[in-house]
């Protein structure tokens, strides 16, 4: 039976906890879904009923007890990510808001969300869907276009390799690159499905299956003129296959590096790093909280490409709040197609 505060609002919410801390792949068990208190809003706070939630690939660096751009995961207290919902209740002098508006948090991984109102972002759902600002609107749509265009210095004429490019981010750096004109736009992904995705509604010029064979090859043989930029969400092999066929003056938008996130040992750097300083290579690490200034531009040149349908997205949607963990690890193994969500509204 759920339990109510006296004005009628909630005074508990399911929230997820990390209870240990993986080693390598994590497991179901190094999580909890807990019940946790709810306090009414005070000034300048809302309550919000969270609709959907993000699981993305940088909460597992989280897990670690490790100094890095965002703190750890605590033990046995609330995980936390980004989220979008409506509000349901709101503090004294908090003029920005009202009961039914629609907002995007960093407070996921839970039912209910107490959030300071300066800590929000409004939205639409009459604009686009709400999983949307979690995605192609989100904080997932700017790094992609924020990782193209700045950190990696895109220029039309370029011929740009995306890995992970049936993902979340680099479907859509892809499209972005096609649109703003590129040469010639290269994409990997894990599976044949995906690859089909890519070429037949991405708009990719050429496409493989990153299982098929070794990446080099396969990426030699995808772009045999070299490639200008590459988008790297994998690193290890990827990685070395790009600094292998990137021209003199490449660059590198490092946004994420999937397939060493679950190693229990030290990985070995790429073979052929002494590349970089004969072929004058920029390698720029990206993190999008660096990039928020481009935000309106974002949503002004994204929006209308959604609106013309010149851009494509895809979303997996698992239901259910309990499910969220499971979304997640899912997500990790690469089962997801475009951005993993979960909706707590089914």
């Amino acid at each position: 039976m759920s339990v109510t505060h006296p004005t009628g609002l909630p005074a508990t919410s399911r929230a997820w906890h990390l209870v240990a801390r993986p080693k390598g792949w994590p497991t179901p068990d190094d999580f909890a879904l807990r019940e946790i208190p709810i306090d009414e809003p005070g000034p300048g706070e809302i309550l919000v009923r969270n609709t959907h939630m993000s699981v993305d690939p940088y909460m597992r660096g989280r897990m670690n007890d490790v100094k890095s751009y965002v703190p750890p995961f605590a033990l046995d207290e609330p995980m936390d990510g980004g989220a979008v919902g409506v509000v349901v209740a709101v503090g004294p002098d908090t003029p920005e808001y009202r009961p039914g508006d629609h907002v995007t948090h960093r407070l996921g991984w839970r039912e209910y969300a107490l959030v300071a109102a300066k800590d929000t972002g409004a939205v639409n759902p009459d604009a686009a869907p709400l999983s949307a600002y979690l995605g192609v609107l989100g904080m997932t749509g700017l790094t992609a276009y924020a990782g193209l265009l700045r950190s990696a210095a895109f220029q039309e004429g370029d011929a740009v390799f995306v890995s992970g490019a049936a993902g979340a981010v680099g479907s859509q750096v892809g499209q972005i690159a096609r649109l703003k004109g590129a040469s010639r736009v290269i994409g990997s992904a894990g599976s044949d499905e995906k690859v089909r995705l890519l070429l037949d509604e991405y708009g990719f010029d050429a496409a493989f299956n990153y299982k098929n064979g070794p990446v080099a090859e396969q990426l030699r043989e995808a772009a045999p003129d070299g490639i200008d930029v590459y988008f790297d969400n994998v690193g290890g092999d990827h990685l070395a296959a790009a600094i292998d066929s990137l021209h003199v003056h490449g660059r590198v938008a490092a946004c994420g590096m999937i397939a060493q996130y679950n190693a229990t040992e030290p990985s070995p750097a790429p073979h052929n790093l002494p590349l970089i300083v004969g072929k004058r290579l920029r390698i720029q690490g990206l993190l999008v909280s660096d990039h928020f200034d481009l935000r309106p531009q974002f949503l002004n040149e994204v929006g209308g490409w959604l609106r013309d349908g010149s851009l494509r997205h895809r979303e997996t949607v698992v239901p259910g709040i309990e499910n969220a963990v499971d979304a997640f690890l899912g997500m990790l193994r690469g089962e997801n197609v475009g951005k993993m969500i979960v909706s707590l509204d089914d």
